[in-house]
């Protein structure tokens, strides 16, 4: 019997490891640098958890089971609802704002494709307790810190922002009545994902005319850049709505990120939980999904049973964001571990004082391998170690050490009290 992976999750193999390592040490050194702390939860809840979040709707997206005892429950597909269960919990006894920041594996039971599987690592990036346009801004700050890192800049992608509150202004001014605002804003959101009829038959079942939901296509499609609010102001003649958006202009360019920021009223994340500004990260040119995505989500909290709480968060996801830096070639080329060091015997005799040696050189800290061949060859053995990309090569004949720089070729006798010293690189490296 042949065995595969089951369908939407990966293997990682040393070198896709190492990428997968490598993105989520870069997740978590970013977010610790803007004063984030660490958490993470259970990999399986109470499936009435993301019941209370998203509805009775959610149980056809998620795997879940009945355990032994008769409970059910349900292997994580987001991480927002074990958060809100943390804090609510805890909420008196944290200190505020809270600044956590989460990289769990997830799992939804959806149909696999181009930038979504059914397995998948998330960055969860959150701010509870400050319901001022700073917190808002320094999620988005620490998300466009790491995209930097990457390599991507204003150039390669777009953060689309928008308020649910100045959507709702402006749907319920074209007649779209109260009650029928969650399905307007879901319909909004799968907006790119259907065709222009469908989408019209669909805006028109809310009750809207044929010319409205042109001029409400017309209104999403406009792009304002950050700075330009007073322009946004007057072409949908609104006020109260948009104070909290001048407010965010203002940190944005404090910030320093506003060049990768502009105003998308079409961006409403259909979730019902969200309550102010929501924002999404694209690739400039609109080939791939969302990259990240988030917003405020002030009353989330209560509904755990917690107190009021404001609160603003962003997930970015591991499957689109490697798409988008393959596709741009920047996807860096060496990211397996290199050794320091590699060992090898000119001699039978100097075989068998390569064990000693390598686990001295461990013990010191370094990251130290050896040739398994039975060759003495050493030109075999040196292009076997150039071959592991090793820094340096510690040589062992009938009597004293060698030790060769592999780039310069500079080679010499060492003792082996003061190999590591002579290792030119950091214990560790």
């Amino acid at each position: 019997m042949k065995f595969q992976a089951p369908r939407g999750t990966r293997d990682f193999l040393p070198e896709e490891m190492a990428w997968h390592s490598h993105l989520v040490d870069t997740w978590r050194r970013v977010a610790i640098r803007h004063g984030f702390e660490q958490v993470d939860g259970p990999v399986y809840e109470t499936l009435d958890l993301y019941k209370v979040k998203s509805g009775e709707g959610i149980v056809s997206e998620l795997f879940h089971f009945t355990d032994r005892g008769g409970r059910e429950l349900a292997i994580r597909p987001e991480f927002t609802p074990t958060l809100a269960r943390m804090v609510a919990e805890r909420a008196n006894a944290l200190p505020r704002p809270i600044k956590w920041f989460a990289t769990p594996n997830l799992c939804r039971a959806e149909r696999p494709q181009r930038g979504r599987l059914r397995e998948h690592w998330q960055w969860n990036v959150d701010i509870l307790g400050l319901d001022s346009a700073v917190a808002d801004a320094e999620v988005l700050c620490v998300a466009i810190d790491f995209l930097q890192q990457m390599g991507l800049g204003p150039e390669h992608v777009r953060v689309k922002l928008s308020h649910r509150e100045v959507v709702r202004f402006m749907l319920s001014r074209l007649g779209v009545a109260d009650e029928k605002m969650l399905e307007a804003f879901n319909l909004l959101d799968r907006r790119d994902k259907m065709s222009g009829e469908n989408f019209t038959r669909g805006a028109m079942a809310l009750g809207l005319s044929k010319s409205r939901v042109d001029r409400f296509e017309q209104m999403c499609r406009r792009k304002y850049s950050c700075g330009n609010v007073d322009h946004l102001r007057r072409s949908i003649a609104i006020e109260e709505p948009l104070a909290m958006l001048d407010a965010l202009d203002e940190q944005l360019t404090a910030f320093g990120i506003s060049d990768f920021c502009e105003y998308d009223l079409g961006i409403v994340r259909g979730l019902a939980y969200y309550t102010g500004t929501v924002f999404e990260i694209h690739e400039a040119t609109g080939t791939e999904r969302a990259v990240a995505g988030g917003g405020r989500y002030d009353n989330l909290i209560e509904l755990f049973g917690g107190p009021v709480l404001p609160a603003v968060g962003l997930g970015m996801g591991d499957v689109v964001l490697t798409n988008v830096l393959r596709d741009k070639g920047l996807i860096p080329q060496e990211v397996l571990p290199r050794p320091l060091v590699f060992v090898v015997a000119a001699s039978d005799e100097g075989a068998r004082k390569v064990p000693g040696v390598v686990a001295r050189l461990r013990r010191d800290g370094h990251h130290t391998r050896f040739s398994y061949r039975s060759t003495r060859n050493l030109g075999k053995l040196l292009r076997e170690a150039d071959g592991a990309r090793a820094r340096f090569v510690v040589i062992i004949g009938d009597g004293e050490l060698q030790l060769k720089h592999l780039e310069s070729g500079e080679q010499s006798s060492v003792d082996l009290e003061e190999l590591s010293r002579r290792l030119h690189f950091p214990a560790g490296a």
